[in-house]
């Protein structure tokens, strides 16, 4: 038996030492297939990079912008666009939840051109960007083969940018399947979710990271939240996220705004004779998930019309001094005070499964 295991050794050696990896790895095309490009970054405003201690939004990679109503993850995503415009990467808007301004896009520094009817009337919108809401895609399915397509048109070199994605949100259009049982089934929705994103769209965006890729895509969501009850007495209730967890799993940045039972913001007003402006708040933020570099850290930031500053006195100051004019007409003049009122802190309504 000994004999025997020595033959198979000698065998095997033999076989080994005339073998050609390399020649193995051409035949079947894995020759030069394994480099990734050099990470680059859409920087969003320096506030957030001091918050995040991260440039802003990774190339080639999915991220989730999340949390409850206006805490600031449209403002980011804005942020992220106006960049990508400035390095001619193409903006592809995706908004089914229907809640876009056009003005608070260019208030922000997007670059989009009024096209006006004959009598001065506002009738659409153009620019260096693609746009696409719920009167052409209404599914699930429809956003992935948007997506998809685009992608596709990019590789025939019909396209040739690189494309950031950006979809305002998850958890705002329903599957096929609900849709033509009129039922939104959430089980079907997060089946719908997976099947398309988790293995589709979600991998040809992070394979434009490799070399071989002529054009690098990103995808920026903005995902819907819920609260979960505690799972038991001593339990803590859970942020969860809307279209069940395959974004979660496939994103490399996940960025949380506001807290897990509401939204924790607090307005700064400006306020004179009775009148005021709501012109900012504070909110927290948070990196949940950071595969990019592994930097994780939680801070205070402040939302404005125009992007994100800082939480200091300062840069309150200073943004007051920017905009008082704009303010003065609402105000009755450019001398007021300056108030902080805190949001209530009742929590949003907590669910044992995710509600319809």
């Amino acid at each position: 038996m000994a004999k025997k295991k020595s033959l198979t050794e000698a065998a095997s050696a033999e076989l080994k030492s005339n073998f050609n990896l390399n020649a193995f790895k051409t035949k079947k095309g894995l020759s030069s297939n394994s480099k990734f490009k050099e990470q680059q970054w859409l920087p969003l405003s320096q506030a957030f990079q001091d918050v995040t201690s991260i440039p802003g939004i990774p190339m080639g990679h999915i991220v989730l912008l999340r949390g409850h109503s206006d805490t600031g993850k449209t403002t980011a995503l804005i942020e992220a666009a106006v960049e990508a415009q400035k390095r001619k990467i193409l903006p592809v808007f995706i908004i089914t939840e229907m809640k876009w301004n056009w003005e608070h896009a260019r208030m922000m520094g997007l670059q989009v051109e009024e096209i006006k009817d004959d009598n001065g009337e506002v009738v659409d919108y153009e620019g260096n960007f693609l746009y696409a809401d719920r009167e052409t895609i209404h599914s699930i399915e429809g956003v992935a083969g948007f997506i998809l397509d685009l992608i596709d048109e990019q590789k025939k070199g019909n396209l040739p940018y690189d494309l950031l994605f950006l979809w305002d949100s998850i958890g705002s259009v329903p599957c096929e399947m609900s849709l033509k049982s009129n039922k939104n089934n959430n089980e079907w929705n997060a089946g719908a979710m997976s099947t398309q994103f988790g293995n589709g769209v979600n991998q040809r965006i992070t394979l434009s990271r490799k070399e071989s890729s002529a054009y690098t895509n990103t995808l920026v969501c903005i995902n819907k939240v819920w609260t979960s009850k505690p799972a038991s007495p001593m339990g803590q209730p859970k942020m969860e996220n809307k279209g069940g967890m395959s974004m979660w799993y496939d994103s490399t940045l996940v960025i949380t705004f506001g807290n897990i039972t509401n939204a924790g913001t607090s307005k700064i007003k400006a306020i004179k004779d009775g009148k005021q402006v709501e012109f900012a708040k504070r909110v927290n933020l948070q990196i949940d998930k950071n595969h990019i570099n592994g930097v994780t850290t939680r801070g205070r930031i402040v939302m404005t019309p125009h992007g994100f500053i800082d939480d200091d006195e300062k840069a309150l100051k200073t943004y007051k001094t920017d905009y008082a004019k704009s303010w003065a007409a609402q105000l009755g003049g450019e001398e007021f005070d300056i108030v902080e009122e805190n949001e209530s802190a009742s929590p949003m309504a907590m669910f044992e499964q995710e509600p319809q």
